[in-house]
């Protein structure tokens, strides 16, 4: 049995090694290809192995873990990384994250880690000011976007449910009058999870139209609200599709809670970062008019994963529909922020601290200026494709979203499909840049979203470049 000083330094090794492969990892994001090195079945074939009968050193551990693990990972963090909407987690936020893990807090209650409780209370004013959203406002801090848009959608199942004179979180949903949910054509499969985990149904939605960039036509909303029957009304909009980068007419939409009263939410995953930009928050005006807005952290804010947050105008509505206690559980005082009372977990991770950090080192002008440089990026992208023949760019660049077609016009909409498929498939050998296909209006597209910090104008370049090269070898192939 080892003596307790060599047990401290075995635990200390252990660290020490996890530190060291972390920094190594960091400082070769940007040369490294952005795919994994290999598949599924070989990370499985790398890590399988009986179950350990003994006692490993940790340093030997965590050598064995790094060396068996790096291969299987994405380069989600590299600057060419433009595959999904992933942001590429700032120091700061690894940083804080690192001192997260090691305090190993319970945010739970705000007796048991005070401080954990308070930065949640000083990052939500923060975010409410940043994304000038209603002061009263309460924030959840959850894992992502799709828990963040299902604490929204509990809360205005709540609210809706309790203005028709039902209880919700007593009586279930038998019995209970029906809530009708209007949502655009194009919203975000998380919303159909969210309706499920409610237990609304993710089928039972009126779909809603929407135009040639996927916002949603309030002229069609107006006709669905006049035709639906009387009783609670949930409408679901949208700040930033996934594929345009397009955003709802917010105005227009709030406008018509004047005649056909429903709780009005706002999925704004990445898109909602435009209202932190003095350049950009035009795009979302309105949306300050909803009643809950559901964004992600670890998207353009940069956090680590599991990151997200769930803003409700209703404070009140928020906490009914979250609200856990239990006889061992104290009760906090009065005008102390309880981090339980607006998430479905009680045991979780303090996610308020690597939010903090990252608002602390970037700053309003920070987040501002990240924000606009990828939305230039995004449109000197568009510019840079669309120079070379048969490279069709899909959408009107508003944000950072970018969708692509390849093919002559006078090719059919199934070849276009087959050759954008070769294309993408070409683009990620070349291991210049990694991207991926997405289906949009029922046809083949390839998708570029730019949301990493470290992503810069030549890292752009260098990559329609490559796309180009590859475009071009195809064609002669065909």
């Amino acid at each position: 049995m080892k003596s307790e000083p060599a047990r401290e330094s075995d635990e200390r090794k252990g660290l020490e090694e996890a530190h060291r492969h972390s920094i190594q990892f960091l400082d070769s994001i940007a040369e490294t290809p952005p795919k994994p090195s290999c598949h599924y079945e070989d990370c499985y074939a790398a890590f399988s192995e009986p179950l350990p009968d003994g006692p490993s050193a940790i340093p030997d551990a965590i050598t064995e873990l790094a060396r068996k693990g790096e291969p299987g990972l994405m380069g989600m963090q590299a600057p060419t990384f433009f595959r999904w909407v992933i942001g590429g987690c700032h120091p700061a936020g690894i940083a804080a994250d690192w001192l997260t893990s090691a305090w190993s807090q319970n945010t739970g209650n705000p007796l048991a880690t005070p401080s954990a409780a308070a930065v949640e209370t000083v990052v939500a004013e923060w975010l409410l000011e940043l994304l000038d959203l209603p002061r009263e406002s309460s924030i959840g801090f959850v894992t992502g976007a799709t828990l963040a848009n299902f604490v929204c959608l509990a809360a205005s199942r709540h609210q809706v449910l309790a203005e028709a004179e039902w209880d919700v979180e007593s009586n279930g949903l038998y019995g209970a009058p029906l809530i009708q949910i209007f949502m655009g054509a194009e919203a975000h499969t998380s919303i159909n999870c969210a309706l499920r985990y409610l237990g609304i149904g993710s089928e039972t939605a009126r779909i809603i139209p929407t135009d040639d960039q996927g916002r949603m036509d309030a002229r069609f909303l107006a006709e669905a609200l006049q035709e639906s029957a009387e009783g609670p009304k949930i409408v679901i909009s949208q700040a930033g599709q996934i594929n345009t980068g397009a955003f709802d007419p917010f105005d227009e939409i709030a406008c018509l809670k004047e005649r056909f009263p429903f709780w009005l939410h706002v999925d704004g995953a990445f898109g909602l970062w435009a209202r932190a930009s003095d350049k950009h928050s035009s795009l979302a005006k309105g949306a300050e008019r909803a009643d809950s807005w559901a964004t992600d952290g670890h998207k353009w804010l940069q956090t680590p994963y599991d990151c997200g947050y769930a803003i409700v105008k209703n404070e009140e509505a928020h906490r009914k529909a979250m609200a856990i206690g239990a006889s061992y559980l104290p009760e906090a005082d009065a005008g102390v922020r309880d981090p339980a009372q607006y998430v479905p977990e009680l045991s979780r991770r303090a996610r308020g601290f690597a939010s903090w950090a990252i608002i602390k080192t970037l700053g309003r002008q920070g987040i501002a200026e990240l924000i606009e440089r990828h939305c230039r990026l995004a449109r000197l992208f568009a510019d840079l494709l669309a120079s070379e023949t048969g490279i069709e760019i899909i959408n009107t660049v508003v944000l950072n979203q970018v969708i692509v077609r390849f093919g002559e016009p006078s090719l059919s909409d199934e070849t276009k499909d087959e050759l954008t498929e070769k294309t993408i498939e070409a683009i990620v050998a070349d291991e210049v840049c990694y991207l991926g296909g997405s289906i949009w209006k029922g046809r083949q597209v390839m998708r570029i979203s730019i949301v990493s910090w470290r992503t810069q104008e030549s890292d752009i370049r260098r990559s329609s470049e490559s796309i180009i090269r590859c475009w071009r070898s195809i064609q002669k192939g065909v």
